[in-house]
């Protein structure tokens, strides 16, 4: 049925907007479109087109409406289906900037089992705006087309308080991108603000272990916004995402030695997930052996290797004419799965990450990528016994700085006291003109 035919059919919009009491009480096999109580549905559907849609009874009317298109407007009762399966408790993922470029590739790799694995059902919440709604019905009628058995519930909405009603992870892609002539100052106050509401929401709302991945930039900054801004999740829980940096080194490292890049481990991305960022050649291994040895061209990798990550971005851009999507969708899935399942033994990962109680001596009180493990439980640790040479520790310092003169600038978010801007140069985004 075309949504067209579906408005014909279903008569007077009816408000959306599904409550968690609602949504707890019924079993059934459903696509949840929910908009900000003073938004109306579009349309509505029944399985038989000869016949109108069921009016919600009162009951449903207290709990919440819920509307549907297409196969979700079937119910079917689950309960004796899934016990056949071995099905896990169903995880509820968050997604903002769901209509986004970068969510058009991960919520499918999301519904397929790919990312939380072959048996664990899912619940998407995607998070738009009220320009993009309409986009987010697409994006929810190819997720229904798709016709992925893990894949339980879908709601979309423009209401944070709404959309991140118990989800067990936040992933926060939707940013403001950086315009021509903008200051990055400016941009850390605008995305700033977006973080700061969306922090506050997942703390009252939220599972109380939510894990956040921050992907928007700037992202190490925003993810201290967001933390900052909701007290009662543990700021351990909070990462900005960097591993498309370590992906990144990884293949200029695999090209180097002339091997294929899953003979290369231990690669560390530094510090912030800008132009200051430091790929770790130190620590990094190929083929089991230290980087250092396999490539001993030492200029290259001081200078044209760590040059090359850090302006990777901008290099596709020039190529391809816009930043990367389908790279960075795959980066998440590519953290999310380095914190579900163990790491092997003797490896570790890169993600940004809080820094007070870490033991390298870097500065307290700020988001820094630095190496961690974990045990597959969702939590992780940072890798304590790590080579530093003088080279490698300049380069953090530098990234340090400027991570630090960030959180000056957003001090107004933070709680804090007042911002003040004063930025050791307005170095770029990766993947910034």
């Amino acid at each position: 049925m075309d949504i067209s035919s579906a408005r014909s059919l279903a008569g007077p919009p009816i408000p959306l907007g599904a409550g968690a009491a609602g949504r707890r009480s019924s079993s059934s096999f459903h696509l949840l479109l929910r908009q900000r109580r003073h938004l109306r549905a579009n349309f509505r559907c029944s399985v038989d087109a000869t016949k109108p849609a069921a009016v919600a009874s009162e009951a449903e009317a207290a709990a919440g409406r819920r509307e549907c298109f297409g196969v979700f407007c079937t119910t079917y009762d689950l309960k004796a289906d899934d016990k056949t399966k071995s099905w896990k408790k169903l995880v509820n993922i968050a997604v903002s900037g769901a209509a986004g470029m970068i969510s058009n590739h991960l919520l499918f790799k999301l519904a397929s089992g790919e990312v939380f694995g072959p048996d664990q059902p899912i619940a998407l919440k995607l998070l738009g705006s009220e320009r993009s709604f309409q986009a987010l019905e697409g994006v929810a009628m190819e997720l229904e087309d798709s016709l992925y058995p893990l894949l339980r519930e879908v709601s979309i909405g423009i209401d944070p308080y709404e959309v991140f009603e118990d989800v067990d992870w936040a992933l926060l892609i939707g940013a403001k991108p950086r315009g021509p002539g903008m200051e990055r100052a400016a941009l850390l106050d605008i995305n700033g603000q977006i973080f700061a509401d969306q922090g506050k929401a997942l703390n009252a709302v939220a599972s109380p272990n939510v894990k956040v991945m921050v992907v928007g930039n700037p992202c190490n900054t925003n993810a201290l916004i967001c933390l900052k801004n909701a007290p009662n999740i543990p700021a351990k829980n909070f990462h900005a995402l960097t591993r498309l940096d370590e992906n990144r080194a990884k293949c200029q490292l695999a090209l180097k030695a002339g091997v294929f890049y899953d003979k290369v481990s231990n690669v560390t991305i530094w510090g912030n997930h800008s132009t200051t960022q430091v790929p770790d050649f130190l620590n990094a291994k190929i083929d089991g052996r230290p980087a250092k040895e396999v490539i001993q061209d030492t200029k290259w990798l001081e200078e044209e290797f760590t040059k090359t990550v850090q302006t990777r971005g901008g290099v596709l851009i020039q190529k391809w004419g816009r930043s990367s999507a389908a790279s960075t969708a795959v980066s998440i899935v590519d953290s999310i799965r380095s914190l579900v399942t163990p790491t092997p033994e003797g490896d570790w990962f890169s993600s940004g990450v809080y820094t007070t109680g870490n033991p390298y001596g870097i500065a307290e009180d700020i988001v820094f990528s630095m190496p961690c493990r974990s045990k597959g439980d969702g939590d992780y640790e940072l890798v304590s016994k790590v080579e530093m040479d003088d080279f490698l520790w300049e380069r953090i310092k530098k990234s340090e700085a400027e991570l630090l003169a960030e959180k000056k600038c957003v001090a107004h978010l933070t709680g804090e006291g007042d911002a003040f801007c004063d930025l050791p140069g307005d170095t770029m985004l990766p993947g910034e003109k």
